[in-house]
């Protein structure tokens, strides 16, 4: 079954038995909870916020999994919520309580056509883990393969279809009396989280998101994702193979059990970006639940696992190019392609005219960028991003709620393991890397964009900067810079370079006269950068290192 909200509003609104006391119910837990929260949240008494922290995590839990999903977002942003309701809302990630280990077994059976003492060498009497939509058990398939079996909770898709109606109905109603543009395509958010739910409800298509998962990282010895066992797996009844390792939640237990939170983080968020920049197919939803360390590292990068498949989404190739093109418009202090890349995604209408904005994205995002890429903070762009919506036309278009999340959950996520982290540090290296060593037309007319200004003159110091922030915090830099060496020699000697040699050439030439200067400047940048010696010495003291 599919999303469909017309539908299932007819459907809920032709039984007022389910409607009235469901929708009677939410309104007085949420009017409940918000009486709490303005009253004493602001206490500084830790007694008082443990006890509203469990309030919260109760109401979340009462109200069922569409209201979990909303905490379990909110338990990944730290820098939003107080550490004592954090801890709370951690347990929404993979400990709710369950539901009867005698129904699960009925499901298995009914799904499967043979009871679980059939099917599996052992079979546990207890779930290892329970989650909103379902819950894990850790059984024996044969000699000595672990599988993971997750089984769906009874009359979820009731209860979501029932759900998902009423919070639009509520969110609609809402929109107009919230501030200035937070309300503004609400409806059509709550659209996009149904559409989800409804996908992540299915464990077929669950079973194929991670096997399409599994292929985009298949070359990829720092990501690991679980194998499905096909013939053990249903609509409602998902097996994989067990993943051994520690959940991304707490520093001091990845370092207890000897693994580095810097490399992890780093593996996690390369692998995110990855995700959106370049195969365009991603995880919604990276919370500590569905992240696991394991053991080794590669270099600087550590060993990872992702599970639950459930939510996964697409963003176009359109999208990806205008997000890379924005990443370098910002970094450069490029605020009115910045404003036209937003008005390309769509968080500004086409009509909109940009000029009194530029002013405004240079005052608010500029600020938080400094002088160079390494002061570059993240959390800080998106807190003073989130103000400008209440001034200025800003929306959020409903096929980025998904991309939020995602971003969100991996911010959030690396800020608990490390509360410095700023996500950008790894971000624009890999959109640098990215510019320098792709031969599409896309990225070759963004690259042109960030060496030539609009009077065609070189800018050296950009080639600079990226060619810094490529072997910025990197241990094996000449490995980093060989690539883009390689690439950047094919690319100007083939015919998709043929823009960037008539660029060159035209530098050279200004008001009929010869001008070498640019040109000088770039020569020597690029000795200085690829400077063999310096290669083969460092590629030579990599290759000792590996060996001892």
């Amino acid at each position: 079954m599919k999303y469909d909200f017309q539908r299932d509003l007819t459907w809920l609104i032709s039984r007022p038995w389910i409607l009235v006391p469901r929708f009677i119910q939410i309104v007085g837990a949420i009017s409940l909870l918000l009486a709490r929260l303005i009253f004493q949240g602001s206490s500084n008494e830790d007694k008082t916020q443990k006890k509203l922290a469990k309030f919260l995590l109760k109401t979340l839990i009462d109200l069922g999994p569409c209201f979990i999903k909303v905490g379990q977002a909110l338990s990944t942003r730290p820098d939003l919520i107080r550490k004592d309701w954090l801890e709370e809302l951690t347990n929404l990630q993979d400990n709710l309580p369950s539901f009867s280990h005698e129904k699960a077994l009925e499901i298995i059976e009914n799904e499967l056509g043979k009871p679980a003492s059939e099917l599996f060498e052992e079979f546990p009497s207890k779930p290892i883990a329970s989650a909103s939509l379902g819950q894990v058990y850790k059984a024996k398939l044969f000699g000595d393969y672990w599988v993971a079996v997750k089984v769906q909770r009874p009359n979820l898709i009731f209860n979501i279809r029932r759900d998902i109606v009423i919070i639009k109905i509520l969110g609609v109603l809402s929109a107009p009396i919230l501030p200035l543009n937070l309300g503004f395509g609400l409806g059509e958010i709550i659209d996009e989280f149904g559409r989800s739910l409804f996908d992540e409800v299915d464990y077929k298509k669950e079973a194929n998101n991670a096997e399409k998962f599994s292929n985009l990282f298949h070359n990829n010895n720092s990501v690991t994702i679980p194998t499905v066992e096909r013939h053990l797996s249903t609509i409602k009844v998902l097996t994989t193979s067990w993943i051994d390792g520690t959940k991304l939640k707490d520093r001091n237990e990845l370092i207890e059990n000897n693994l580095n939170p810097s490399k992890l983080i780093r593996t996690g968020v390369i692998s995110g970006i990855q995700q959106l920049l370049e195969f365009g197919y991603f995880h919604a939803d990276p919370h500590p639940g569905n992240m696991f360390a394991l053991e080794g590292h590669n270099g600087d990068l550590g060993n990872i696992a992702y599970v639950d498949f459930g939510m996964m989404d697409s963003i176009s190739e359109v999208d990806r190019l205008t997000l890379t093109g924005a990443i370098v418009h910002l970094i450069n202090n490029d605020f009115h392609s910045v404003a036209k890349d937003f008005q390309k995604l769509g968080f500004l209408s086409k009509e909109q005219d940009l000029k009194p904005l530029i002013p405004v994205l240079k005052e608010v995002l500029g600020s938080a960028i400094g002088k160079d890429v390494a002061s570059f903070n993240f959390k800080e762009i998106t807190n003073k991003f989130s103000e400008l919506m209440f001034d200025y036309p800003f929306r959020v278009p409903a096929r980025f709620a998904l991309i939020i999340r995602a971003v969100i959950s991996q911010e959030g996520l690396a800020i608990r393991l490390d509360p410095d982290f700023k996500i950008i540090d790894l971000a624009y290296p890999y959109v640098a890397k990215r510019l320098l060593t792709s031969d599409t037309n896309e990225m070759i007319n963004i690259l042109l964009d960030v060496i030539f200004d609009q009077n065609g003159h070189i800018r050296v110091e950009r080639i600079e900067n990226l060619f810094d922030v490529l072997v910025q915090d990197s241990s094996t830099p000449a490995k980093e810079l060989i690539p883009v060496a390689g690439a950047g020699l094919k690319l100007l000697t083939s015919s998709r370079g043929s823009l960037i040699r008539k660029n060159l050439l035209m530098s050279i030439i200004k008001d009929e006269r010869i001008d070498t200067k640019d040109m000088k400047q770039l020569i020597k940048l690029v000795r200085k950068t690829f400077n063999p010696l310096k290669m083969v010495s460092a590629l030579t003291k990599q290759n000792n290192t590996q060996v001892a």
